[in-house]
């Protein structure tokens, strides 16, 4: 296995600490927890950018590196669904949007075909990585009572940038989904004949 499945196979590991952090209620866990996240969102850049230049980029890595982000995301919706920072409506479109991609590359692979992420799809993640984390950022300084931190909040209006980015994160996630489908039409027609 190489450098770059290793580093994706290490995002998905990170998801579950992120909601054990969240879980066990520790002083500033959510602020622990956002960075974890943001750790974790940041490999998918970095997989990609060292399988790129390795000239190390394999069909399992195609795979494995969608994957990996849908379950740090979902961990992440789930967690957040939990704590009451997002309605379970929002988490439930964005969830389904990936359980049906999912189930279209799985499709496609049983063709031989390998669906690769789109620009769309690429942004959409991206979205939901801000979201993601200015939620869980706005959720720890929301419960914390020292001045900087409550400055920040203030200053960056972490809960405006939650607010907008987790819209077009919704729009993002459902015109991608969309955008799948469309563009490999093919493969549901040579899988329902």
């Amino acid at each position: 296995m190489n450098l770059a499945n290793r580093i994706t196979l290490a995002r998905i590991f990170l998801a579950p600490i992120f909601m054990v952090i969240i879980v066990i209620n520790i002083p500033y866990g959510e602020l622990i927890a956002a960075a974890f996240f943001i750790i974790a969102a940041s490999t998918d850049g970095l997989d990609g950018y060292i399988a790129r230049k390795n000239k190390q980029v394999t069909n399992f890595g195609k795979f494995l590196d969608p994957l990996a982000d849908k379950l740090l995301i979902t961990a992440a919706l789930f967690t957040l669904v939990w704590m009451k920072e997002l309605g379970p409506i929002i988490a439930f479109i964005i969830i389904s949007r990936e359980f049906a991609v999912t189930g279209l590359r799985v499709i496609a692979a049983s063709e031989g075909i390998v669906i690769a992420a789109s620009k769309w799809g690429k942004i959409k993640t991206i979205m939901q990585i801000i979201a993601i984390s200015a939620l869980t950022i706005n959720a720890g300084l929301a419960d914390t009572n020292v001045a900087f931190l409550q400055w920040f909040l203030n200053f960056f209006r972490v809960d405006i940038i939650a607010y907008v980015s987790l819209i077009l994160a919704v729009i993002l996630t459902i015109f991608s989904g969309l955008d799948y489908f469309y563009k490999n039409r093919h493969v549901i027609k040579k899988g329902t004949l």
